[in-house]
């Protein structure tokens, strides 16, 4: 078993909520601390949609993520480490995250990975995954057809030339539908994945990145505890909470709630995939320091705005009502996106299939996510979050 030390990399929890599980931290990284709990930006493909890095820094976004399935296919692993790896590939020097390329196995097999997350669809219905196995995950890829395998072991290998800080074991995500039979069985073997990943981890350790382990067990309370006290006794870094998490914000809650108790208590845990503003303080109370989701810039490239007390947390700024709108998205909100355009030139510039409003808007809920974080961990040490969801939720 291997016992990993993280040298360049901490945790230290500063700050308990006196009636919820929620924390605040401190986790450092070689390229940075930074202040939890907080929102990771995703960067799929080495880019955050409509938002360029010197705006992610205006908006004073603290850590982004890549995606290692992705970047291997386009422009490859390779190219990426010869070019000085994704933080100088992308003019990024803050801390970074990549996944494993896990989640890809179980979307490729199960059709929309957004679907199955909440449980809504209805089998395996993409052919591009060939076999998993023992080994690891056969697929063909979307770019050329060409058959490729990834395994623990190349997935870690991948990611460590990518070069960012933090990395996930590799993994597989089991679906609303499946089984507790299968799900047990791949929560079994993502269980030896993770040993393996560790191995490999170890062989080529510089101190240059952290790696989380991952609580499988879909929909199974007895499995979410196997898994996160399997997570607990190996030598990760930090913890993340992925796969299925139900059909309903109610079963997401249990597979949390189940969790939980179980993860290592001084490591940082990073929800995978979850980012709604109400998320954040449903699960800030349970003890998450980490989110990451693509709902800020994928919802921006719909014309869609996340706005403090708006019913359901957004407005549709292609509803006719803001064609005559002369007031900002939000005034509060420091960066010229948010304060210096009426809503009814980004309707304007909507209508009229203008880039810019896509980028205006995507500028603004990235700023949105990092205020409400802000708040969230001033609301945490002053005693404050309940109070503070009031003003910021509105059903």
């Amino acid at each position: 078993m291997t016992n990993l030390s993280y040298s360049n990399f901490n945790f230290k929890i500063t700050h308990r909520d006196s009636s919820s599980n929620a924390r605040i931290g401190l986790l450092k990284t070689p390229h940075g601390t930074i202040e939890t709990p907080n929102y990771i930006f995703c960067g799929t493909k080495a880019s955050i949609k409509n938002v360029a890095p010197a705006q992610m820094l205006e908006a004073q976004t603290d850590i982004i993520l890549a995606n290692t399935y992705h970047l291997m296919l386009q422009p490859g692993e390779d190219l990426i480490e010869r070019m000085g790896g994704l933080h100088k590939f992308m003019q990024w020097n803050k801390p970074m995250l990549t996944d494993s390329g896990g989640f890809q196995v179980f979307s490729m097999g199960h059709g929309s990975p957004t679907d199955e997350i909440k449980g809504r669809a209805q089998g395996h219905v993409n052919k591009s995954l060939l076999e998993i196995s023992e080994e690891g995950a056969v697929f063909r890829s979307y770019i050329d057809g060409k058959k490729i395998t990834l395994t623990p072991e190349s997935s870690m290998n991948i990611q460590r030339k990518l070069g960012a800080d933090l990395l996930m074991q590799f993994d597989e995500c089991t679906s609303y539908n499946d089984s507790k039979e299968y799900t047990a069985k791949a929560m079994e073997m993502s269980m030896r994945w993770g040993d393996r990943c560790l191995k490999q981890f170890e062989r080529h350790d510089n101190g240059a990145q952290g790696l989380y382990g991952i609580v499988q067990g879909g929909i199974y309370e007895d499995l979410r505890r196997t898994s996160a006290e399997y997570t607990k006794d190996r030598s990760f870094f930090g913890t993340a909470l992925g796969g299925c998490l139900g059909g309903t914000d109610e079963e997401m809650r249990g597979i949390v709630e189940w969790s939980m108790p179980y993860v290592h208590p001084d490591r940082p845990v990073h929800f995978l995939g979850i980012g709604r503003m109400k998320d954040v303080f449903t699960f800030v109370r349970m003890g998450i320091d980490t989110f990451d989701c693509v709902i800020p810039t994928r919802l921006a490239r719909h014309g869609v705005a996340f706005v403090k007390g708006a019913s359901g947390e957004t407005i549709n700024l292609k509803n006719a009502r803001y064609r005559n709108d002369p007031d900002p998205l939000d005034a509060d909100n420091t960066i010229s996106a948010s304060t210096d355009f009426s809503k009814a030139y980004l309707h304007h510039l909507l209508k009229a299939k203008e880039l810019l409003g896509l980028q205006l808007i995507a500028n603004h809920n990235v700023a949105t996510i990092n205020r409400l974080m802000r708040d969230v961990r001033l609301a945490i040490k002053s005693g404050t979050l309940d109070d503070l969801e009031k003003e910021w939720i509105v059903e």
